[in-house]
């Protein structure tokens, strides 16, 4: 039986989102598509807003995904720029909603836990991870590093979803170890 789902990534933003399109087939996930709204270019913050809406629409009738994976907003000093990121979040997921598309949400450091096994990685690090992991062409991949981060929440909540039923969850490679002492050496 060939099984095949679609997940549609987004890294929301004001400025630049990016997204990414993760099609698995067989339990194999690949690069769909990936690419990045720009929205420097308008003024009015609502008619960015109507363009972020507006761009996830067509992006779910063009793909059809099963779900939409979206990185959370996280914290920062400067409350404008998270009002703004939540906007731009929430008009996002309005849009998957609208489609009755299941939505998935991730922090920053999940996804960049999940891709490269730091926290810490630069968005450069996940880039090059995704690069590897989905085995796409170096010429193939955008400088803009906000369609990597759509794409990576994407592949994030590929990891995060397909795991078998009662497979152990680690805390760390310490817990690992010595939950697996057999497979230590």
């Amino acid at each position: 039986m060939n099984k095949e789902r679609i997940i549609l990534g987004i890294d929301p933003g004001t400025n630049i989102m990016g997204y990414g399109i993760l099609k698995i087939i067989n339990n194999k996930p690949s690069l769909e598509a990936m690419g990045v709204l720009q929205l420097n270019k308008y003024d009015d913050h609502y008619l960015r807003l109507k363009r972020i809406f507006e761009r996830v629409v067509a992006l779910i009738d063009q793909y059809h995904p099963d779900e939409l994976a979206i990185e959370a907003p996280f914290f920062g000093k400067n409350v404008q720029s998270m009002l703004k990121l939540g906007r731009a979040q929430g008009v996002a997921m309005a849009a998957a909603l609208s489609r009755d598309l299941p939505i998935f949400e991730y922090a920053p450091l999940k996804i960049k836990m999940s891709i490269t096994g730091s926290g810490s990685a630069s968005k450069e690090q996940v880039a090059d991870m995704l690069r590897r992991l989905l085995k796409v062409p170096a010429e193939q991949m955008l400088p803009q590093l906000d369609a990597t981060d759509g794409l990576a929440a994407a592949l994030c909540h590929y990891f995060q979803s397909n795991k078998p039923l009662g497979e152990k969850k680690y805390t760390s490679w310490k817990d690992f170890v010595s939950k697996n002492k057999s497979k230590v050496k």
